[in-house]
């Protein structure tokens, strides 16, 4: 009987297993549907894509419904590397625009991580009424979306004179509060009898920092530095309003503006728009998931 009783726990448990994999399958599949969509209509020629997306792309009326069925295509009727040539070789525009997000986005993401560290570390050792007041006034920034901080950004860089430049998205971004307060709360969860025991042992503020709370962090410092390079990396709002020149918009705003003179085209630019993205997540996913699932100062 009890060999029975434990058959059918055991088999419930495998059938509770295979359908919560088969669900966390299904929900990856369509998760991933528009990057493999993506692509592989990369790969296609021209007419292919208006062939099967031109209702889509089409320039008529707007407010007119769809009348004619789109076809959603995962394998080219015939692979066409032509897109990438002319995003490549071709048109200097679109890799301007996308050493435009790199040089957008490595200063904020190294001199924000520099600032929260310092910053974390500061709320984490030395608290009093001020600081906490700072803290605070962190937490609130961070709750705010950006669109309602953007006109204070646009009337702060205009006074300062850097609109049009990059200054224009370089000061604001380095001083986000979210990498800031994230750090903090990782820091305060090392135990204290760790840096007392370094103080013991003649330890200085210095050391401490280097030596017991940053190798501590690292899986935080690496989750929110993923975390930073996608946020920053996608951005729009910023470029379309502190710069005026279309020369210096990154790739994500040409991504946001296409037409169907250069839908063929789009394909490939999001292709190559991803490939960073997808490193970075790739390189870091294991500490990503370590700085998530961070219960304590010392992994268990």
């Amino acid at each position: 009987m009890k060999v029975d009783v434990k058959a059918r726990k055991e088999r419930r448990r495998r059938l509770k297993t295979a359908f919560l994999v088969i669900i966390a399958g299904g929900m990856a599949v369509f998760f991933l549907l528009p990057t493999v969509l993506t692509l592989a209509n990369s790969f296609m020629t021209s007419q292919e894509i208006s062939a099967n997306y031109g209702m889509i792309f089409s320039e008529g009326d707007k407010k007119s419904y769809i009348s004619e069925a789109v076809n959603l295509k995962f394998i080219p009727d015939m692979v066409s590397f032509k897109q990438y040539s002319t995003v490549l070789f071709k048109s200097p525009e679109y890799l301007l625009k996308f050493w435009n997000s790199v040089i957008y986005t490595a200063p904020i993401l190294i001199i924000q991580i520099i600032i929260a560290v310092f910053a974390a570390y500061s709320f984490t050792r030395f608290r009093g009424r001020l600081k906490e007041i700072v803290f605070f006034a962190y937490i609130i920034l961070m709750l705010m979306p950006y669109q309602v901080t953007l006109v204070p950004n646009y009337l702060v860089s205009d006074w300062l004179n850097i609109l049009d430049t990059k200054w224009a998205i370089w000061l604001p971004g380095v001083a986000s509060p979210f990498s800031v307060f994230l750090l903090t709360k990782f820091m305060r969860r090392i135990p204290n009898s760790l840096i007392e025991a370094a103080k013991i042992d003649g330890a200085g503020e210095w050391k401490v920092f280097t030596k017991i709370c940053v190798p501590l962090c690292k899986g935080a410092i690496y989750s929110v530095a993923i975390l930073i390079f996608i946020d920053y990396w996608n951005m729009v709002e910023q470029p379309l309003i502190l710069l005026s020149d279309a020369d210096m918009h990154p790739l994500s705003v040409f991504l946001s503006k296409i037409n169907a003179g250069e839908i063929s085209l789009a394909f490939a630019v999001a292709s190559i728009y991803m490939i960073p993205s997808i490193l970075v997540f790739l390189y870091g996913e294991e500490y990503l998931v370590e700085g998530i699932s961070y219960s304590g100062g010392l992994k268990g």
